[in-house]
């Protein structure tokens, strides 16, 4: 980048109609057009800032919790790296050890932990139809504080992946696709493949390739759905992609033949995750505790899914993109065929060609987080981003 980015992207945001003031991130699909190409030019301006060596310090104090109630590395990391780069302190909620695991209630949690919080952030993917309702039932509880004036601030939530949505990795790999095609106005008509890809494992949430669908439809892509059948998606998700695509002048399309989604695609998304109907059982099981069916499920999945290993993308399935040099994307981790397990979702060969890109995906999502904090909390975030832009550059880089 040149030193007439952070000015272009300021003006564009001056042009730009958004207001994300006290908003929560929970579903891309519930922000307008215009809110989310403000996160995304703000987050390419903090993520400019970071590479020349200024400063995005915009609080003195405060906190930010962090909630994971499943495993992470790349969004825990990135939000605690979003908020420290901001002023804030992290705090990581641990359930085994808070009066959580003495029955405190959701709500006596959430407004417990705001007094002096800018920001909550919560990944909760495990149970359906749960993930989404936990985070919707403590923003309520915190919105019902701030209007009581128990709370003196409204913390933002950040959703850092739910049983529908994966907000923060749809956005980054939304960057990347802007990136790699030269801007946001050249993804109309492009093609994307959003594929299921065998996986040694269940139970992966559906959460990233509805959230892919979910955000790329708005923007006039030409999207492919693929996966074998019974591996479908939310079917509300499915119809949202489908009528967004539409209106946006591009299309969306479900087929049960990954070579057919990788024709002449311009991207590739091959990505495991459970069937619909499994993580339904599933979250029956996990939360009446039989552990026995558990392990039945899990037989019978693997079972299953070992049915499809051919849904691998290889070198041969990437030479059937368009001129046989379609963008691989992947959220990470990815099993990897001969490295991560005996047989996966990608092999060696195509990982390693785009070793270089997925690291650049992932690049953006700290950024993007900081941003979505950064214009819900700042009363004035143009003024904000325009001092930030002002300070000196580091000496240390």
């Amino acid at each position: 980048m040149n030193e007439t980015t952070i000015p272009k992207l300021l003006k564009d945001l001056e042009a730009l109609p958004f207001d994300m003031r006290e908003k929560d991130f929970l579903l891309t699909w519930e922000l307008s057009k215009e809110n989310l190409l403000a996160i995304l030019k703000t987050g390419l301006l903090l993520k400019e800032l970071h590479r020349t060596g200024r400063s995005m310090r915009v609080f003195d104090t405060g906190l930010a919790v962090s909630i994971f109630r499943d495993n992470s590395t790349r969004t825990r990391f990135s939000f605690a790296s979003a908020v420290n780069a901001l002023g804030l302190t992290l705090q990581e909620l641990d359930e085994r050890t808070s009066q959580i695991a003495h029955g405190e209630t959701e709500r006596e949690t959430a407004v417990m932990i705001s007094f002096l919080t800018q920001a909550v952030g919560i990944r909760d993917d495990i149970f359906l139809g749960e993930g989404d309702r936990y985070q919707r039932n403590f923003i309520q509880a915190i919105k019902e504080a701030y209007q009581e004036g128990i709370l003196h601030q409204r913390p933002v939530l950040v959703n850092l992946q739910s049983d529908i949505d994966h907000p923060t990795q749809s956005m980054s790999d939304l960057a990347k696709l802007i990136d790699y095609f030269g801007g946001i106005e050249n993804l109309k008509g492009k093609k994307i493949a959003v594929t299921w890809a065998y996986s040694p494992s269940y139970g992966k949430p559906l959460s990233v390739p509805q959230g892919v669908i979910g955000l790329v439809t708005r923007f006039g892509m030409e999207v492919t759905l693929a996966h074998p059948q019974g591996y479908e998606l939310l079917p509300d998700v499915a119809n949202l992609a489908k009528k967004q695509a539409e209106a946006s002048g591009g299309s969306f399309s479900v087929t049960e033949n990954m070579e057919e989604a990788f024709k002449n695609a311009d991207a590739v998304y091959p990505k495991s995750w459970a069937p619909y109907q499994v993580m339904v059982r599933r979250t029956e099981l996990l939360k009446s505790g039989n552990t026995a069916s558990l392990k039945d499920l899990e037989k019978e999945c693997l079972a299953n899914n070992a049915k499809y290993k051919n849904w691998e993308c290889t070198e041969e399935m990437m030479k059937l993109t368009r001129a046989g040099k379609g963008l691989y994307m992947h959220c990470l981790p990815a099993d990897i065929s001969g490295v991560s397990c005996k047989e996966g979702e990608v092999s060696a060969s195509v990982f390693d060609a785009y070793r270089k890109d997925l690291y650049h995906q992932a690049s953006y999502k700290p950024f993007l987080i900081a941003a979505i904090i950064l214009l819900s909390r700042m009363k004035d975030p143009l003024s904000t981003l325009k001092k930030l832009s002002q300070h000196e550059k580091s000496l240390i880089l």
